[in-house]
């Protein structure tokens, strides 16, 4: 059970470092972006995928 947390915490924390890093480098300045243009949204698109993928 506590080994299943940390494998999907680990996940979640990578999935919003990746959508973090999205973000920085690729980004979208005009604001037209749903998803690029806020730091905390790619984050949290990043975060569910990181959550989605330690599922399977």
């Amino acid at each position: 059970m506590r080994g299943k947390l940390l494998k999907t915490t680990l996940w979640i924390l990578g999935g919003a470092g990746v959508g973090l890093g999205y973000w920085a480098l690729v980004g979208c300045s005009s604001g037209g972006c749903v998803i690029t243009s806020d730091p905390w949204v790619s984050s949290g698109y990043g975060a569910l995928l990181g959550f989605l993928l330690s599922r399977t």
